[in-house]
C-alpha cells in the first residue's frame, strides 16, 4: 500500500468544526489519513501524488441500506404490471431472488461494488436474498468485496415466506456470517443479522433470531413499514404495530437499521428514538413502488438518525441525496426539510456505519480511514464553510467523480477503473447470467 499526497484540491472535511480547507493537503499512509497540513509543510515525500486542482476532495459516501442482488433485473420486462407494493413484490422481486444461483450472487454484487468505487461510494451496508442459494451466500459477496476494494455490512433476508426450510438457512446463514467477521475483525467486512420484515415473519422466527442475535450481540437490519399494508397486517394478526412488535422480541437497538420507516406513526417514532435505532432513507424506492413519503422531518424532530439508502435504485448517492431533499419539499414545504436531507449523507450515514467502524468513517481528520474521493468542480459561486451543503447538492451532485480511494487503495482514477478487473468481461458474463436467469424467470 502506496502513500498517497493529495494536494492543490479544495476539501470538504466532513467536520462541521472545519468544514472547507483551502491550500491544505492530505497524507495517506497505511490505509489512514496520516497528516493533514498547509501547503508545503509536508517535506521529502517520495510515495504517489495527486493533483486535486478543479477538484473538491470529500470523504468517501457511505450507502446505508442496499440490495447487491438485484442488479440483473435490470431491464427485465417480464414481470406483470403491479397495482400496489405487495403486488410489486410477488410479481418481481419474490420471483426473481427465488431463481437466483450463486454464480447470479456474485456477478450482481460484483457490478454493484465496480459502480459504487465509479461513483465514490466506498461503503454498503448491504440486505441480501437468494432463497434458491442461501448457504455461503454471503461469503460469496464477500469474494466481491475483497476484489474491488470497497467496504460492507452483510446481511441474509430471514423470512417465512419460503417455508421453514429456507428459514432456518437464513438463520444459520446469519449465523456463521456474523461469527466470521467477529472473529476476523476485518476492516472492509462487518455484519448484522438481516430479516425482510415483520410481515413475513412468525413469533417462533422472531423468537429464534432473538436467541441467535443475543448470543452474538449483535444489530439488526429490516424492512419496517415500507408499505401501509405491513402496519395493517401487524395490526390485524398481532394487535400491535411493526415497531411494538419487533420490540417485543428484543430487536431494536443502538446497532439497528429500521429501513423505510414510511408508515410509522409518532409511538414507533418514540420507540425507534428511545432504543437509538438507526432508519435507513430510501426516497426513490419509496416513489418508484409508490409507498408514500418518509417524514424525515419528523423522524428527525423525535431525535431519530436516519441515514440514507438507495435500495438498489441507484448507487450514486449524489443523486438519492437530491430527490430525498425534493420530496421532503413535497411532503411539506420548499422551505422545509433542508438540514434533515443534507445530514443524511453528510452526517449521519457516517455515525451509522461507525457503529460497525469503531469511529473510522466519513470525515477527513488525522487518525481516520483513508475512504476519500475526488470529484470535478469549480466553484462559481464562495464555497466556504456557509455554503458547502448547498455546493454538494446544486452543483457538486451534477460533477463528475475522479477518483475513489478505499483504505488507502486507489480503486479509481482519471474516471478509469484501477483494479485488477476485466470491466468488459465481467459485463459480459453478468449479461450471460442475466439472460439465463430471465430464462428461468
Amino acid at each position: 500500500m502506496e502513500s498517497i499526497l493529495i494536494k492543490n484540491g479544495i476539501i470538504l472535511t466532513g467536520n462541521p468544526q472545519q468544514a472547507v480547507l483551502y491550500g491544505h493537503e492530505l497524507l495517506l499512509e497505511n490505509g489512514k489519513i496520516s497528516k493533514i497540513a498547509a501547503k508545503g509543510e509536508i517535506k521529502n515525500f517520495n510515495g504517489k501524488e495527486i493533483d486535486a486542482s478543479g477538484k473538491v476532495v470529500m470523504p468517501g459516501f457511505i450507502n446505508v441500506h442496499h440490495h447487491f442482488y438485484s442488479t440483473l433485473v435490470r431491464g427485465l420486462g417480464k414481470a406483470a404490471p403491479s397495482k400496489n407494493f405487495n403486488e410489486v413484490l410477488e410479481n418481481l422481486w419474490w420471483r426473481l431472488d427465488k431463481k437466483l444461483l450463486m454464480e447470479d450472487v456474485y456477478y450482481s454484487a460484483l457490478i454493484s461494488a465496480i459502480d459504487a468505487a465509479k461513483h465514490g461510494t466506498t461503503t454498503v451496508i448491504d440486505h441480501h436474498a437468494s432463497p434458491g442459494a442461501i448457504l455461503g451466500s454471503l461469503n460469496e459477496i464477500a469474494k466481491t468485496i475483497k476484489l474491488t476494494g470497497i467496504r460492507a455490512n452483510l446481511c441474509y433476508e430471514v423470512t417465512d415466506r419460503d417455508g421453514e426450510c429456507k428459514t432456518l438457512d437464513g438463520i444459520k446463514e446469519n449465523v456463521q456470517w456474523l461469527e466470521k467477521v467477529q472473529a476476523e475483525k476485518n476492516e472492509f467486512l462487518k455484519g448484522l443479522f438481516g430479516m425482510h420484515a415483520a410481515f413475513t415473519l412468525s413469533d417462533k422466527t422472531l423468537e429464534s433470531i432473538m436467541v441467535e442475535g443475543e448470543k452474538l450481540d449483535c444489530g439488526y437490519h429490516i424492512h419496517v413499514a415500507e408499505a401501509a399494508s405491513d402496519e395493517e397486517f401487524s395490526h390485524k394478526h398481532f394487535g400491535k404495530s411493526v415497531v411494538e412488535r419487533l420490540r417485543e422480541f428484543n430487536l431494536l437497538n443502538d446497532k439497528t437499521i429500521a429501513a423505510h420507516c414510511v408508515h410509522v406513526d409518532e409511538e414507533e417514532m418514540e420507540i425507534l428514538s428511545f432504543k437509538k435505532v438507526a432508519v435507513a432513507h430510501n426516497p426513490q424506492s419509496n416513489q418508484n413502488n409508490a409507498v408514500g413519503i418518509a417524514d424525515v422531518v419528523k423522524l428527525v424532530g423525535k431525535g431519530i438518525l436516519v441515514g440514507l439508502g438507495t435500495d438498489a435504485m441507484t448507487i450514486n448517492m449524489l443523486e438519492e441525496l437530491r430527490v430525498g431533499l425534493w420530496a421532503q419539499h413535497l411532503k411539506h414545504d420548499p422551505s422545509q426539510g433542508f438540514m434533515e436531507i443534507a445530514n443524511t449523507l453528510l452526517r449521519n450515514n457516517a455515525v451509522i456505519a461507525n457503529r460497525y467502524w469503531d469511529n473510522q468513517l466519513g470525515m477527513l481528520s488525522e487518525g481516520k480511514a483513508a475512504d476519500v474521493v475526488l470529484i470535478d468542480y469549480y466553484p462559481p459561486t464562495p464555497l466556504d464553510a456557509n455554503t458547502w451543503l448547498g455546493h454538494v447538492i446544486f452543483g457538486i451532485s451534477q460533477s463528475t467523480v475522479d477518483t475513489t480511494i478505499c483504505g488507502g487503495k486507489i480503486l479509481y482514477q482519471n474516471k478509469k477503473l484501477m483494479l485488477d478487473i476485466d470491466e468488459a468481461a465481467v459485463a459480459a458474463k453478468s449479461r450471460e447470467c442475466a439472460v439465463k436467469l430471465w430464462d428461468r424467470f
